[in-house]
């Protein structure tokens, strides 16, 4: 009777282990290459912070703030929240380490772990993974388009097709309050719930991103902030799809687009895969121009995403499509004999020195054994070595896709080697 543990993970709290652990990571870092290509330079986030940080900088009206922080008083009774999401944290730091007194933009991206409380599904995880970047500084819709272009750039350099990038203005402090008005008045006019009149009262464009059928057809006619722009903002705004234009990125206007955090001002934007069901935004963002002033920084602007690794694994898979190479190494040693095996462990070291995955079968297996333990790493050859062949100063060398086995020197393998994973590449 096989025993099991008693202990299993949180709910809504996957985990990734090999083989499968070999995507996540494809993923993860092809979306940071994207990043890194285009001068986004890595930065470090603590797991938890200040909670007020959160409150201030994504905003009490969000779900995120009203229901999904993991908040909780530490030993010393300070109220620390693990983290919901990336810009609050790094405008934190980007202050609080004087970013923003040298070159502008400031250009960062990052990558790891973030936390909601949420009803469990597929692709709605409590624990959720982000690749992110933040462009702090300059207020240039070049700069906008660029963000955006990132973005798609690391879906496509992963494969991903099927997804469509939808985009809005949700306008600046010049046309914002006067629409602010006008949709308030709106709203205080229809049979709303009061939970969703306080909504409305704090933040009414929250209002727009209800999902329940009852308010989206309450609010089907109700005035959008884009057909409301400032002359500034909507020149912004029609820039920005310019540079988009000439960058060869698609997209869609969605003037309905609410982004589900209070800090988002003029371009706001959304990648949404139709193969994912309800939870079909893989990644998304937008510009934040009166957010490091609002956590006592200086008045400058923003913009950047949050791309989800999770979903974009879903996503990928609902394309048939994967990402990663799952094996674990590249060459997988058999010795046969103590001899062989010594020296098979400094053969091995040396391939490692030189970028090669190399694994060995432990444990003293014989031949039948190794083999069906080569064959299971996934690797693309085999080097079977013998006390004899030591003696004779020759390795097997196994190519696994075709089978076929031949003798090397001893003296010329690790040259073979590169050249038959190089030519496997």
């Amino acid at each position: 009777m096989t025993k099991t543990s008693s202990f299993s993970a949180p709910k809504g709290i996957p985990d990734y282990v090999p083989p499968g652990s070999a995507e996540f990571v494809a993923v993860r870092d092809g979306l940071v290459n994207a990043a890194r290509l285009a001068g986004y330079g890595h930065i470090e986030l603590p797991v938890f912070e200040d909670t007020a940080l959160f409150a201030r900088g994504v905003g009490e009206s969000t779900d995120v703030v009203a229901k999904e922080m993991y908040t909780f008083p530490d030993r010393g009774d300070r109220s620390v929240t693990l983290r919901p999401e990336g810009t609050a944290g790094v405008m934190r730091a980007v202050i609080e380490h004087g970013l923003d007194r040298g070159q502008l933009p400031v250009k960062v991206s990052y990558a790891g772990p973030f936390f909601r409380y949420e009803r469990p599904q597929a692709g709605r995880y409590r624990q959720l993974q982000q690749v992110g970047v933040e462009a702090i500084g300059i207020d240039d819709p070049a700069l906008d388009a660029e963000v955006i272009a990132v973005a798609d750039a690391g879906f496509r350099a992963l494969g991903l097709t099927g997804f469509r990038l939808e985009l809005t203005s949700l306008g600046d402090s010049t046309c914002r309050p006067q629409y602010r008005e006008l949709l308030q008045e709106f709203l205080f006019a229809l049979p709303l719930d009061e939970e969703t009149k306080r909504r409305a009262q704090l933040n009414p464009l929250r209002v727009l991103d209800d999902k329940r059928e009852e308010v989206r057809a309450l609010t089907a006619n109700a005035p959008l902030m884009i057909d409301h722009l400032s002359e500034s903002a909507k020149e912004h705004f029609d820039q920005v799809l310019g540079y988009l234009d000439a960058l060869g990125v698609p997209y869609v206007v969605n003037p309905r687009m609410v982004r589900g955090l209070d800090y988002y001002t003029k371009t706001t934007f959304e990648f949404v895969h139709d193969g994912l069901g309800a939870q079909s935004g893989i990644g998304g963002g937008g510009r934040y121009d009166g957010l490091m002033q609002e956590l006592g920084g200086q008045p400058l602007s923003g913009i950047g995403f949050g791309l989800g690794v999770d979903r974009t694994m879903l996503a990928l898979a609902a394309e048939g499509k994967s990402a990663g190479d799952s094996s674990r190494c590249e060459v997988f040693g058999v010795p046969l004999g103590e001899a062989a095996r010594q020296h098979m462990v400094v053969l091995a070291a040396r391939l490692r020195a030189e970028g090669i995955r190399v694994d060995l079968a432990y444990g003293g297996r014989g031949v039948k054994g190794s083999m069906k333990a080569a064959d299971r790493s996934g690797a693309k050859f085999t080097l079977v070595l013998g006390d004899r062949d030591l003696f004779e100063g020759s390795i097997g060398l196994k190519d696994m896709a075709t089978g076929e086995q031949r003798q090397v020197a001893l003296a010329d393998v690790l040259a073979e080697i590169r050249t038959a994973v190089a030519a496997a590449d």
